[in-house]
């Protein structure tokens, strides 16, 4: 059974998400406070964390940056009222998973969920004995998609999942200008292009983690006016 924490001070929709999640087979845990909520966050172990935005003692994107900073992957919905593009773009920088705007529906929030944990699944661990482990080299990029393990020129990095999900994404298509539309969809299951510029905001964070020289990337080359594409330095 998966386990949820909401950290949500409108009772109205705390109890509305409980409900339902738990119709759904979820174990749920709660706090209205922000401060008890990150303490709780950190605290235990959760399959996934519900966010509000605007809470009482310490705020969404504070908490989110703090789980982050302890190297704390557990994915993050972020559910808040805002809906500027700004809004979305940092609560996505600082490392949440999704994003979704009040009001929604329980409905909309658990096929979120469900695609975010279908990302997962994808990445977790799938050798069996006597398979061979999947590696995939692009450059000096090693990349374990079984082991959830990225090796750049030798060294282990740490990437967010949706870091290493859009560089797995591009490996496995290396040599071909994707649209920003594609990634979006394939990464963040949009399909509509106002979300673009969240693609931009990763592949910027990727290029600091993977690029000897960011202001001239050898790896992730941008296709102006349409995408990106990932290749061997020549």
């Amino acid at each position: 059974m998966k386990k949820v924490l909401i950290i949500e001070d409108e009772q109205s929709i705390l109890k509305l998400l409980t409900y339902n999640l738990e119709q759904e087979g979820y174990a749920v845990e709660s706090s209205m406070d922000g401060q008890e909520g990150l303490e709780m966050a950190l605290k235990n172990t959760y399959d996934m964390i519900l966010l509000d935005l605007m809470l009482p003692n310490k705020n969404g994107m504070d908490i989110c940056r703090e789980i982050r900073q302890e190297k704390n992957e557990v994915p993050i919905i972020m559910l808040t009222a805002k809906d500027t593009e700004i809004d979305k773009i940092l609560g996505l920088e600082i490392g949440a998973d999704d994003y979704i705007t009040k009001p929604f529906s329980p409905r909309e929030v658990i096929a979120r969920m469900k695609a975010i944990f279908r990302r997962y699944k994808q990445t977790e661990t799938t050798t069996t004995n006597g398979d061979e482990e999947e590696v995939i080299v692009v450059g000096d990029i090693e990349i374990f998609p079984d082991k959830y393990e990225v090796n750049v020129r030798g060294e282990a990095i740490e990437l967010t999942p949706k870091e290493f999900d859009l560089l797995l994404y591009l490996a496995r298509r290396t040599g071909r200008i994707l649209s920003r539309e594609q990634l979006l969809n394939a990464i963040w299951n949009y399909d509509f292009a106002g979300e673009t510029r969240i693609v931009d905001v990763h592949v910027s964070h990727l290029r600091e983690k993977i690029e000897v020289d960011t202001k001239k990337p050898e790896y992730i080359i941008t296709a102006r006016g349409f995408g990106y594409k990932l290749e061997a330095p020549k």
